[in-house]
């Protein structure tokens, strides 16, 4: 119950240091930390101007992380995500031989910029990484540092020149957390923050060590069996096939969510009930991570569509009926 407390009372103190750059996003934030805490993936999506960088950025040095960026563009190689094989002569012998440089994927928190703007076959170069925290690059597999966070954003209203993520994709990320507009009166602060002499730069609250400690624990925070059930039961339902899925889902779903979604549910719940100084996964939990759990997992069809229905508003309706 100590460590419970001392990470409850350190995210407070985290979120009161990412306060000090970014304005209002508060759920956000706890969604990428819960992200980071249940060894998964993050992929954030929001119009452009909504500081989607500089939060990652931020959130990288309050955690004490290494960072690396990558800008996704059309022309961006698989090679310039891994590294590259370079050759090299030895000046006192003159013999040559080829040295491996590592790409920006060798960090503890990778920012991947706008990810649907590159063609699938690199941003598929990204599955190994996220998937097995390794990298095959040169004839060799090499093992990226724990933690490895990916935090990929997206925009989803300018579409020409981009590439969507394929479902199998999109199903790595655990979480996808959707960056909105802030309130009027947010703005006005940030706006006022924004246009004023800098203040102190956010300290460090975690350590390496610690967020790894962090995700060991994770594991270990118990549920009951009937709580998992209600998990499994949320994403069995959404699947259009399964007799037991309301008309809805029958009639307006083209595929439904997967396996890894209850696992991703199970783990995020885990994670959110320790950030929130709890010793178990709670109903609410799951309630709460429905949305950014499930909403890129779930395909609407075009009858969906011609009533402008998307997947927010499916899961909402399944979350108030079955949770």
């Amino acid at each position: 119950m100590e460590s419970i407390e001392r990470i409850a009372e350190a995210r407070e103190r985290l979120l009161g240091e990412l306060g000090k750059v970014l304005i209002g996003q508060e759920l956000v934030l706890d969604l990428m930390l819960v992200s980071l805490l249940a060894r998964g993936h993050c992929l954030l999506t929001g119009v452009p101007g909504l500081g989607k960088t500089l939060l990652v950025k931020t959130l990288a040095r309050t955690l004490s992380l290494g960072f690396n960026r990558i800008q996704f563009t059309p022309d961006l190689m698989p090679a310039d995500i891994f590294g590259t094989e370079v050759v090299e002569e030895d000046p006192a012998t003159g013999k040559r031989h080829f040295r491996f440089v590592p790409g920006p994927v060798f960090t503890n928190l990778l920012l991947a910029d706008e990810i649907n703007r590159t063609p699938p076959k690199t941003q598929a170069a990204l599955l190994e990484a996220m998937g097995e925290e390794q990298v095959t690059a040169a004839g060799k597999r090499m093992p990226l540092e724990p933690p490895f966070f990916v935090l990929a954003t997206q925009n989803p209203i300018e579409q020409e020149g981009t590439y969507p993520l394929p479902e199998a994709q999109l199903d790595r990320f655990l979480i996808n957390p959707v960056m909105d507009y802030l309130p009027e009166a947010d703005e006005v602060r940030m706006v006022t923050a924004t246009t004023s002499p800098p203040s102190d730069p956010p300290r460090a609250i975690f350590s390496r060590e610690e967020i790894l400690e962090l995700q060991s624990l994770v594991l270990q925070v118990p549920a009951a069996e009937e709580i998992i059930a209600l998990a499994v039961h949320l994403v069995a339902v959404t699947r259009p096939k399964n007799p037991a899925a309301p008309a809805l889902v029958r009639e307006k779903v083209a595929w439904g969510a997967g396996s890894r979604a209850s696992q991703a549910l199970v783990l995020a719940g885990k994670a959110r009930a320790l950030l929130h100084g709890r010793a178990h996964l709670a109903r609410e939990d799951i309630r709460a991570l429905a949305l950014p759990v499930l909403r890129h997992r779930i395909i609407p069809n075009f009858h969906a569509e011609a009533e402008n229905l998307d997947s927010d508003a499916i899961i909402s309706e399944l979350t108030s009926q079955f949770c």
